[in-house]
């Protein structure tokens, strides 16, 4: 008869811990997406409403003191909806915001979350700063000096050029995602005022990949930055391992997967946010049922020097 040494039970246990563990995550969601929540309403739910109403954490961890999926690193920072603190905007009306990527990280670029309520109005970003916003839930109205109007719902965005006076307002809850950075102007190119949505622009070639991709500004030399949507079908996956000059700043809209950064591996969901600075090694792949798109700032059209 063969006979078990206590190693050999103690091995087998540590197993079957590990892998009830892992049927515990995998059942719920997904990885690091709990509370557990039923989404038989899903497909009624408004375009990107999981943004303003993620998941925080998987169920057997939400009273763990300390708990966040948030990182900080040198080359890199992944933040996620339950580590993002909120305050009133400088400038804005009855609007909260919650700054995601700033300087002091190490990019040359902001990017937050602006959460507006009853009467909320916008103020002006600083001088010779440009701007982008893009809608994730509610719908507002952006009216310029020259008395341009449009109203603008989820999946709609703007550019506006530097020292372009102007101002979102909105009579009740949205919520936008919003990029400025100091414009790097060349000359004879003078950037002007964009308004559209994401249906509206064409799907663009990407040689070698598989994933669909739309960029949301014009690629000409007046515009030092651009903002692409990016959706992948689960399982699908970047094919180059990207390591370049550009920063990116990426808001994941829709789906999961397995974001590389450096030599770390991140578990992503609806909601979370990126930071990569020049030079960090990085990759993505989906995953899940359904597909996943994100939102992501790259600088482009000037010489890094």
């Amino acid at each position: 008869m063969q006979s078990f040494s206590p190693f050999s039970y103690l091995s087998l246990f540590s197993l079957f811990t590990t892998l009830s563990f892992v049927k515990i995550v995998l059942t719920q969601d997904g990885f690091c997406s709990a509370p557990l929540r039923i989404d038989a309403d899903s497909n009624s739910q408004p375009l990107y409403w999981k943004v303003t109403n993620p998941t925080l954490s998987p169920s057997h961890l939400q009273d763990l003191p300390g708990f966040t999926r948030s990182v900080y690193k040198k080359d890199h920072a992944f933040i996620t909806p339950e580590s993002q603190v909120f305050s009133p905007l400088p400038d804005w009306t009855n609007t909260l915001g919650a700054y995601l990527i700033t300087p002091a990280m190490g990019s040359h670029f902001v990017m937050y979350l602006a959460k507006m309520q009853e009467n909320s109005k916008s103020g002006l970003p600083p001088s010779d700063v440009e701007r982008f916003i893009f809608v994730v839930q509610g719908s507002e109205v952006l009216t310029n000096i020259s008395g341009s109007v449009h109203k603008m719902k989820v999946d709609s965005y703007a550019y506006l050029p530097p020292n372009l006076d102007h101002s979102v307002e909105t009579d009740a809850a949205a919520t936008l995602i919003v990029f400025e950075r100091r414009y790097s102007g060349l000359e004879n190119h003078v950037p002007e005022q964009i308004v559209g949505s994401t249906d509206k622009q064409p799907l663009l070639e990407t040689p070698g990949e598989i994933f669909e991709l739309r960029k949301l500004l014009p690629t000409s030399l007046a515009y030092d930055f651009n903002i692409h949507i990016m959706d992948f079908q689960p399982g699908e996956f970047l094919n180059v391992k990207e390591v370049h000059y550009n920063q990116h700043g990426l808001l994941l809209l829709e789906g999961q997967g397995i974001y590389r950064l450096s030599d770390s591996w991140y578990p992503i969901q609806t909601g979370d946010a990126i930071w990569m600075a020049p030079f960090v090694p990085q990759w993505y792949a989906a995953l899940g049922k359904t597909r996943s798109r994100y939102l992501i700032y790259k600088d482009v059209n000037r010489n890094p020097l």
